[in-house]
């Protein structure tokens, strides 16, 4: 085969895109866990009688913590051996982060679960990230990039139905109940992967060899033009992305009176379903095809989605406009630790670059939800969608003139 041909000094246990249950299952039950600290932790506070202040506090706090830890969290995995191990430690940590959340809503309590949950994240997504280069054949890493976010998405869409329903029927403590037990499958999905502690982290082959880098790490690879780039493109698209549905919510609420709930919890489903779906698909096109068709795909749909709702008044017709949300978290989900592994390989410091991305993203999702914000109080939410839109197409110019492609082909 062509692939063996290519890879003499290959890893013989090196697996394709679709033989991983495990970690199929891993991504699902991640998602699930992860799902219980998303707006359920906002309705619990105020339930356990916290002030709007306090609960806004409490998240800066894990805000804030995400952000500082992106790149500590990336070196960290970089440095350890045992990349299974991290992702265990990592897990167990946002169960217990879940149980503290659920046991002891005080002031203190709550903020250092936000904390750790913020380290544990920011450990996790890197991690696994490690372990499928570590296991999956090179030629199919984007695949494989791709069903895990499915899983993912999948996961995200289940779990928020089911703590929806342990929310009505249980109370709004038994989501992280459920969330700290899920950790268990999670753990247990993982442990079928411990092969990939043998293998070397290797996220691409050339066919030509590649000249041995220097056994020291060196801190060269920030400076890299190609991720560089990517950062900057990365941080742009969260700026225009993360404020659209919030913005798109509050429109809604004032629109659809009572249908409000469901709109919006269309909005949600409606694009992870999509995600799932396209998400194999943006892999292996990227693969086929190359990284920049592919990610200007992505920044187009994120583009369009901004111009269209500013367009749009009926908030059935943002239902559909939303989807658009799960072509580009399907392409940028699958492209971003793929082009990261592109750039940084052979280098020891994939997950560190992953984190320094990882950063870039953060403040980019910061910054949009707080200027958007600004934007539809003084001038309206038309001129806001239009502004995210805007910066959208900023981010697409930049892809379109400045981003290389950093596909490794046979002949690279």
């Amino acid at each position: 085969m062509k692939l063996l041909r290519w890879g003499s000094g290959r890893r013989p246990s090196a697996k394709p895109a679709r033989v991983l249950p495990g970690l199929d299952w891993l991504n699902f039950f991640i998602a699930d866990i992860q799902t219980g600290f998303g707006p359920f932790i906002s309705v619990y506070l105020t339930n356990a009688g916290w002030t709007q202040a306090a609960i806004g506090a409490a998240l800066s706090t894990g805000t804030i913590s995400s952000m500082a830890s992106q790149v500590p969290a990336g070196a960290l995995v970089d440095a350890v051996r045992s990349k299974s191990r991290a992702a265990a430690a990592a897990i167990a940590a946002i169960g217990i982060s879940a149980l503290v959340i659920a046991l002891w809503p005080n002031l203190f309590a709550i903020n250092a679960a936000e904390a750790l949950h913020s380290f544990a994240s920011a450990v996790l997504g890197p991690a696994i990230a490690a372990l499928t280069m570590a296991l999956v054949d090179p030629a199919a890493f984007g695949e494989r990039l791709g069903r895990n976010a499915r899983y993912a998405a999948v996961g995200n869409a289940v779990a928020a139905g089911a703590m929806g329903v342990c929310a009505y029927y249980l109370g709004d403590r038994a989501v992280f109940l459920v969330a700290a037990s899920l950790a268990i499958p999670a753990l247990a999905a993982l442990e079928t992967l411990r092969e990939a502690d043998r293998m070397p982290l290797r996220p691409r082959l050339a066919a030509p060899p590649v000249k041995e880098r220097p056994r020291e790490r060196s801190w060269q690879f920030l400076a890299d033009r190609r991720l560089i780039t990517f950062a900057v493109c990365a941080a742009l698209f969260h700026l225009a992305n993360a404020a659209m549905l919030p913005i798109a919510a509050a429109a809604v609420t004032k629109r659809a009176g009572s249908e409000a709930g469901l709109v919006i919890a269309a909005c949600v489903v409606g694009p992870q379903l999509i995600n799932a779906l396209l998400a194999p698909w943006a892999g292996w096109a990227a693969e086929v095809w190359g990284r920049r068709p592919i990610l200007l795909l992505g920044f187009s749909a994120l583009t369009l989605r901004g111009l269209f709702l500013a367009c749009a008044d009926d908030p059935y017709l943002i239902i559909a406009i939303q989807l658009f949300d799960g072509l580009g978290a399907a392409v940028f989900g699958v492209l971003f630790p793929l082009i990261v592994a592109d750039v940084t390989r052979d280098t020891g410091h994939y997950t560190t670059a992953l984190g320094f991305v990882g950063l870039a993203i953060g403040g980019g999702a910061t910054l949009s939800t707080t200027l958007a914000g600004l934007v539809a109080d003084h001038f309206g939410v038309g001129v806001a969608f239009l502004s995210l839109a805007a910066v959208g197409l900023i981010a697409m110019g930049l892809v379109w003139t400045l981003m290389p492609e950093t596909r490794v082909t046979a002949a690279s």
